[in-house]
């Protein structure tokens, strides 16, 4: 049999990778998981009453575009949040996780080819992995452009080579970065906008931990692209319950865009997709519409991130993150203070250069490790003093 060669070049994906590092070795103390930012606190109580009034819609299949009242929360809230009207019926897109989303937006919008060449696929460096493999989806090229120190954490889109810029069909950023905490600022997002309408490409926006952040609301691409008058088809934006609500099993997230683009993803989904179970649609309607738990859950991280500051303030070259709740720690080699972490403490953390790729000059994640700051405010404490003890002495 033979195979495609699209996806033959991935590497390992970060957590089996991670399980293969570690093989073997024995744990120097009782474990401590910081590797993978599943959400721990918990969510709201009252979701389980309306599965339970529910259940009879697990018989159906499901509306394909999502029920008229979740499109509705949605719309609601991304006005409550961003200030921008977008209607429920034409430009917001319920999906069934943002990950589903961020992959079959390049399926739907990326062109076969940009300026008569083959397109270019713009992705932070490091990166969520999805935006990778939607690249080698749609035949693109993928270019991974750094986000480091130098940058403030996010990509220098408007550096790149004006032959690169002419492919580039679409980009993706995430603000509040992941891994590094960073926040897209008025300037940033008004300047990528200005870069992808001068040479027409479309910015995918991931801002699924736009939520949590210390006092000051992340600046939203919605809102900017609104302001500058953007057309509405330039910017999609993917948000998701998993990380504002602890919801990350629930699968629920939107898209927002302009008519065009909400409809090309519908379309899709169509032949191939899965909307979200009834009953769990149900539970989104009331999670979006309300605020109460998520300023309670924003409360618990930034305990954490407080006490992560001045934990770690000390440190050369630590970066207090802005939002999001992982650490993105300076080492000198992340895979090798992964292993004494685990072997001298119990302590798991991933190495930086897991979340990406070796380009222009090599991988932004090799001298780092990222922490999530996910576990009880008890386990996470000694977890962190080991680490820094363990790493900084």
């Amino acid at each position: 049999m033979t195979y495609p060669e699209r996806f033959s070049n991935l590497p390992p994906y970060a957590f089996p990778r991670l399980r293969t590092l570690l093989s073997g070795l024995e744990t120097g103390g009782a474990p401590v998981d910081m590797t993978i930012g599943s959400p721990l606190h918990p969510a709201p109580h009252w979701i389980a009453d309306i599965i339970a009034q529910n259940m009879g819609g697990f018989g159906p299949y499901p509306p394909n575009d999502g029920t008229p009242e979740l499109r509705a929360a949605i719309s609601d809230w991304i006005k409550h949040r961003y200030g921008v009207d977008y209607p429920a019926d034409t430009q917001i897109f319920p999906l069934n996780g943002t990950r589903e989303g961020l992959f079959n937006a390049s399926l739907a919008i990326c062109e076969e080819q940009k300026n008569e060449m083959r397109p270019v696929i713009l992705t932070p460096n490091p990166f969520y992995q999805v935006y990778a493999v939607a690249a080698l989806a749609v035949g693109a090229e993928p270019v991974y452009v750094p986000a480091t120190r130098e940058s403030g954490f996010l990509p220098d889109y408007r550096a790149l080579p004006k032959d690169i810029l002419n492919r580039t069909a679409v980009c993706y950023i995430c603000s509040p970065s992941n891994p590094q905490g960073a926040v897209a600022t008025r300037d940033y997002w008004a300047d990528l906008i200005a870069l992808a309408e001068e040479y027409d490409f479309t910015i995918f926006a991931d801002e699924c931990y736009s939520e949590i952040y210390r006092e000051a609301q992340p600046t939203g691409a919605l809102t900017i692209a609104a302001q500058v008058g953007a057309n509405p088809e330039r910017v999609m934006l993917f948000n998701s319950l998993s990380k504002r609500s602890n919801l990350a099993g629930l699968r629920s997230g939107f898209a927002a865009s302009g008519p065009e683009n909400i409809k090309r993803m519908k379309s899709l989904r169509n032949y191939a997709g899965a909307p979200l179970a009834l009953p769990l649609q149900r539970v989104a309607e009331k999670i979006w519409a309300d605020e109460d738990h998520v300023e309670a859950n924003r409360a618990l991280y930034r305990e954490k991130l407080d006490y992560a500051d001045e934990l770690f303030k000390g440190v050369q070259g630590f970066e207090a993150p802005e939002a999001g709740f992982f650490l993105w720690l300076p080492v000198n080699n992340g895979e090798e203070a992964t292993k004494k972490l685990w072997l001298e403490k119990g302590v798991k953390v991933l190495p930086g250069a897991y979340l990406g790729r070796d380009a222009q000059g090599g991988n932004p994640g090799e001298k780092y490790i990222r922490a999530a700051l996910v576990a009880p405010m008890n386990e996470l404490q000694p977890g962190l003093q080991a680490l820094k003890n363990c790493i900084y002495g």
